[in-house]
């Protein structure tokens, strides 16, 4: 059976893993997560065609086991030591488990954290300088560049992409520092507009919602009202016919010399019962 560095030459056409993942010694573990990370989606068995699956199963797990060995400590110094990647134990595993445990599923309240902690942060202020450069001062291409950058952004961003531009950390450019007004405004209505079609959306959802939950109420409501209309009908026959005599006795034909009496059903005994279920009602 080929080695993980076989099978690393194979399909990747070298048995340098940190060339492979385009990585030093020294990267952090960090680096290694977000390099597996990017290059893993690349041959995920799930994001390709089916003529492409086998190939891509198997670059997926050479992968995967260079990640588990470049963020295994003993397992690192191993390779880095002596070139040599351990695949003792590698039969059993379930490599896409292990993927999918590896990338948690990202939740709203995670989008949310993240964005508390990126406005402000050296990581945005890195971002902007990027996107500034990338697009030559156009601030439409900014705007698609930074993460959560919006319209309300643009006076707290541009006050310090000139705040650079005056220290000379950034050149000036004509369409940063003289925007025309006309294109401005489109952004500023684009964007204007895409939000409230975002409201709209919120809304429906909203709204939809709201119309669930009120109709497992009516639902239950319904449910409650015929069971009280069940129990008022009986009591109203109760009250009706509950007045019998209950210490009546009945006296049975006798085929014999001694008299068998038994107590008498009444009414009310019979309502009783169909109320609390122990007589069909069909008996009735």
């Amino acid at each position: 059976m080929p080695t993980t560095l076989e099978l690393c030459e194979k399909y990747f056409g070298t048995k340098d893993i940190y060339k492979l993942m385009n990585l030093t010694k020294d990267s952090l573990e960090k680096d290694v997560k977000k390099a597996y990370y990017k290059l893993s989606l690349q041959v995920h068995p799930d994001r390709v065609s089916e003529s492409e699956k086998e190939d891509a199963t198997e670059k997926f797990k050479v992968l995967t086991k260079i990640n588990a060995v470049l963020t295994d400590p003993d397992k690192k110094a191993l390779y880095d030591q002596q070139g040599i990647i351990d695949d003792d134990g590698d039969s059993d595993c379930n490599w896409l488990k292990l993927w999918r445990e590896f990338f948690k599923p990202i939740t709203t309240t995670d989008i949310e954290n993240f964005h508390q902690k990126y406005i402000g942060s050296e990581t945005e202020e890195r971002d902007i300088r990027k996107a500034y450069l990338g697009g030559k001062g156009c601030i439409n291409f900014m705007m698609n560049s930074v993460p959560f950058m919006t319209v309300e952004d643009e006076p707290r961003i541009m006050e310090k992409v000139k705040e650079w531009i005056s220290s000379g950390e950034l050149p000036e450019y004509e369409q940063f520092t003289n925007e025309p007004k006309a294109k401005r405004n489109r952004r500023h209505k684009k964007y204007a507009r895409e939000a409230k079609e975002s409201e709209v959306i919120k809304a429906d959802m909203a709204k939809k919602s709201k119309m669930t939950g009120t109709l497992e109420q009516q639902i239950m409501k319904r449910q409650s009202e015929r069971e009280q209309s069940s129990n008022s009908f009986f009591d109203r026959l109760l009250e009706k016919y509950g007045d019998a005599d209950d210490s009546e006795e009945y006296v049975f034909p006798a085929k014999r010399s001694k008299k068998t009496t038994a107590k008498k059903t009444t009414t009310k005994d019979t309502l009783n019962k169909v109320k609390n279920g122990r007589v069909s009602k069909k008996k009735i």
